[in-house]
C-alpha cells in the first residue's frame, strides 16, 4: 500500500509540473501547484473507485 500512495505521489508531482509547463508555453494563466495535485488525485481516486466496482 505504501508503494502506491508513494506512486501516487511522484505522479501528481509529475503532472503538476507538466501541466505548469504547458500552461507556460501557451502563454495561459497557470493554476498552483496544489490545485492541480488536488484534482489529479481525485479524478485517480474517483477512478480506482470505478475499476473497485467492477
Amino acid at each position: 500500500m505504501d508503494e502506491g500512495l508513494l506512486s501516487l505521489a511522484v505522479v501528481a508531482l509529475l503532472a503538476a509540473f507538466c501541466v505548469r509547463w504547458v500552461a507556460v508555453k501557451l502563454r495561459m494563466p497557470m493554476p498552483t501547484r496544489a490545485a492541480v495535485i488536488i484534482v489529479f488525485v481525485l479524478v485517480v481516486g474517483a477512478l480506482y473507485g470505478e475499476h473497485l466496482r467492477g
